[in-house]
């Protein structure tokens, strides 16, 4: 075999290892993504049922507020809303009191977000919006983050 020969076979066999470790690494990000968007819908079903839990348990304490389950292109969670109606020599006012609180679907971003809106008697209370990355997120944290919210409305 001459130099020129074992040189083109070298090339050869260097460009099948190249295309399969680039097979591989595609392979394996693609099971990556899968296993977060899996981590991200076990993470909201979860979070989700917290929020309701919390919300119904609110509606319980705080009368007058209607409790519903919130599922839309938006996100999974609950809300809770209340009309007041204000008397005021003679005159009456509406104040509306409402909080949401959702779990964002899942994106390439690889976050879990749990958006919020308070408002009490007409004026904005809470407006956050919670991140966590999925490779970072654990269930117990975000538990935690949604019960502080609610506190923090209540």
């Amino acid at each position: 075999m001459t130099d020129f020969d074992e040189r083109l076979k070298k090339a050869i066999d260097r460009g099948h290892r190249t295309r399969q470790a680039e097979g591989a690494a595609a392979g394996e990000k693609q099971a990556t993504e899968e296993d977060l968007r899996n981590l991200h819908s076990k993470l909201r079903i979860a979070v989700s049922e917290h929020i309701e839990a919390c919300l119904k348990k609110l509606c319980d304490h705080f009368p007058g507020f209607e409790y519903s389950t919130v599922m839309s292109s938006e996100g999974w969670g609950a809300k809770i809303s209340r009309d007041d109606i204000n008397i005021i020599q003679r005159r009456s006012s509406n104040l509306y009191s409402r909080l949401e609180m959702l779990v964002k679907p899942f994106t390439e971003t690889h976050i879990l977000e749990i958006s919020t809106k308070g408002t009490i008697r007409n004026k904005e209370a809470l407006n956050r919006s919670q991140y966590r990355f999925l490779n970072e997120a654990n269930e117990s944290e975000l538990i935690e983050i949604v019960d502080n919210l609610v506190v923090s409305f209540a």
